[in-house]
């Protein structure tokens, strides 16, 4: 494990490049019947374990029978976009109701979104796409399990297995929607690309929003909070959440693999920079280059960066299974970092992580 502490420097209100308010992709949300809160389960056994008051583990495993956290983003993205041209064109507000009606549908019907994904992005992206007539073509690397693409494929997308890496397959989403006049819908983003995964991780913040009014209810704030990273959306669109909503802060931790500390290493330099190694097992956090986004705000947001291995990640994965939370290492990230002694967690922490993806 490596571990790096952030000096957190005030980098002013513009450091955060997407909105932290839940209050639009609930709107939208809130006429879906897939949708409803995801449960936070007591891992009590886990929390003894490593001799913590206690755990709290958010399941993304049913999210909207996607299967991960990533349903909320690129579904939504492709919702406000469309609801967006649309509100342009006539001049008004569009209700969320009529989004999915034969006029909207009509007007997607010629749309293509585009994206590369490690499995999870591109499932949501197809899901959006797909309610509203649209077309998606969703670009995956050739170490993205088979099962993903068969999962894709029957949401009605298209998929392109790219030779190579993520990266390789993002730069071929990027070259072949620019020649095709596609709608590129990243999750991650880069200087001169910044809408679109903006709304992305709008998206997310329902999942922390959800998490603010579970702590609410309960009085039971956490003290440490772990989020895990691959291009960075979700940990940083939590970390901001917490940062303006949460009456109690906590130390958050950001987790990335051993093999793909971009965001890390960015935060270190005090400007993007990427990273090279090998392939991780964590497949959905194996992301090489941060994004914009994510950077600018975590470097503001999170006190801690701390790196896992693949056999550590893996370990945790088998072990909050054995305590009734299905996930993969990328999933039990959090769980691997929390038992990182340099952390310094003791008897009177209460802590939160986040299962972010069901078994593959």
């Amino acid at each position: 494990m490596e571990i790096y502490r952030n000096t957190r420097a005030d980098t002013g209100p513009q450091s955060r490049l997407f909105r932290v308010s839940a209050e639009r992709p609930l709107a939208l949300l809130g006429k879906c019947p897939a949708y409803a809160p995801t449960p936070i389960v007591d891992g009590a056994a886990l929390a003894s374990s490593l001799g913590i008051a206690s755990l709290r583990i958010k399941n993304e495993a049913g999210r909207m029978r996607l299967g991960s956290f990533k349903a909320l983003g690129g579904a939504f993205a492709v919702a406000q976009m469309l609801r967006e041209e649309a509100e342009a064109d006539v001049g008004r507000s569009i209700d969320p109701q009529d989004l999915t009606g034969d006029p909207m549908r009509q007007r997607a019907g010629g749309r293509t979104f585009a994206t590369a994904s490690a499995g999870n992005h591109g499932l949501s992206v197809a899901a959006g796409a797909r309610v509203f007539g649209a077309r998606a073509v969703i670009f995956l690397a050739a170490d993205v399990p088979e099962a993903f693409a068969e999962r894709i494929r029957a949401l009605d997308a298209d998929v392109v297995r790219v030779q190579g890496t993520y990266e390789d397959s993002v730069a071929a989403a990027i070259e072949t929607s620019a020649q095709n006049g596609w709608q590129l819908l990243a999750d991650g983003s880069w200087p001169g690309y910044i809408d679109p995964p903006a709304l992305v991780m709008e998206g997310y913040t329902v999942l922390a929003e959800e998490c603010r009014a579970a702590f609410e209810k309960s009085g039971d704030w956490p003290t440490h909070v772990v989020l895990q990273a691959g291009v960075g959306g979700l940990a940083a669109a939590v970390a901001a959440h917490i940062r303006e909503t949460w009456p109690a802060q906590p130390v958050i931790t950001v987790v990335e693999p051993d093999h793909a500390p971009c965001l890390l290493r960015s935060v270190e330099a005090g400007q993007l920079t990427g990273v090279e190694g090998p392939v991780s097992n964590m497949g959905r956090l194996d992301c090489k280059d941060a994004s914009l986004i994510a950077f600018e705000a975590l470097r503001r947001d999170a006190d801690i960066f701390v790196t896992v291995s693949d056999a550590e990640a893996a370990a945790a994965a088998d072990d909050i299974a054995a305590h009734g939370v299905s996930t993969t290492p990328s999933g039990a990230a959090g769980l691997a970092a929390l038992r990182c002694r340099d952390l310094g967690l003791g008897v009177v922490d209460r802590c939160f992580m986040i299962a972010s993806e069901g078994p593959e």
